[in-house]
């Protein structure tokens, strides 16, 4: 397995990521969302390689076979561990594809270390703007939203997983858009993330404001969207982006759910390779 190293954790060790780095050319780093690992990847990683691009998918702390410490779940922490991995791997003219969760991460970056190295940015199914309801984001999901996912980790993380895969899939009664097999093999992911890292996860992605970061981002940018996304819902998520990064390209994949880097993994592959060719 290869690492990088990120970090220190609080008691002043490293903190390694585990990470894969397929193909030649333009550099996309693709980064997971909650609370899966870099190998749920895997039809970007088995395809966009064969189109001249070079692709890097890393696994956040606390998931997968990156190292788990205690704390350093915070946006500013996963920010700087990106950061790491553009640094040590020395890329240049990047570009940047973070999903649900992930789209904290790219904004942060953006922000927090003026966006070097990168070229481009996308968000796909991404948690920002911000997520929460408050006072001055009225447009924002209600508290409750977000207590049961709290209560559903600290009761049996197990089965709350095992359900949630399939809101974030789409899977219904009338509806299959992925294999039992799929799910599974996702259940297998996500039991590989520290029960720790996953609570930690849920609150930043809930209650983090992207608002002030977004509209540092001055490099071209796609955000991509489900509108039957049940997990992250695109009216107060995707549709309120571009109004704060109005040079955006914004585009709605009719019918799709949250994990559309499955459900729709053909379209995202050619959107994504478009955009990197700047054909988007």
């Amino acid at each position: 397995m290869s690492y990088i190293k990120a970090g220190p954790d609080a008691n002043g060790h490293p903190v390694k990521l585990h990470y894969t780095d397929l193909g030649q050319g333009a550099p996309i780093v693709l980064i997971h969302g909650w609370p899966l690992n870099h190998e749920s990847w895997e039809y970007q990683l088995k395809e966009l390689p064969k189109h001249g691009v070079r692709v890097i998918a890393y696994t956040r702390r606390g998931f997968g076979n990156s190292d788990k410490p205690w704390d350093g779940y915070d946006y500013d922490t996963l920010a700087d561990d990106l950061k790491a991995v553009l640094d040590e791997l020395n890329l240049q003219n990047v570009t940047l594809v973070g999903f649900s969760m992930a789209g904290g991460e790219v904004a942060r970056y953006m922000s927090r270390h003026g966006g070097a190295r990168v070229s481009r940015v996308a968000f796909v199914s991404a948690v920002t703007p911000f997520l929460q309801k408050s006072a001055d984001n009225p447009d924002g999901a209600p508290e409750s939203a977000f207590t049961g996912i709290f209560e559903g980790l600290e009761k049996d993380r197990p089965d709350f997983m095992r359900s949630f895969a399939k809101k974030f899939y789409g899977v219904g009664l009338m509806s299959h858009p992925v294999s039992d097999a799929t799910l599974d093999w996702n259940q297998s992911l996500v039991m590989l993330g520290s029960p720790r890292a996953t609570e930690a996860c849920a609150h930043s992605f809930a209650e983090t404001d992207f608002r002030h970061d977004l509209p540092t981002i001055k490099v071209p940018t796609l955000i991509i969207h489900g509108d039957q996304d049940e997990t992250v819902p695109i009216e107060v998520s995707g549709a309120r982006m571009k109004e704060f990064v109005p040079h955006a390209t914004y585009k709605v994949y009719k019918g799709a759910p949250h994990g559309l880097f499955i459900t729709e993994k053909d379209k995202l592959n050619e959107d994504i390779l478009a955009f990197v060719n700047g054909k988007a």
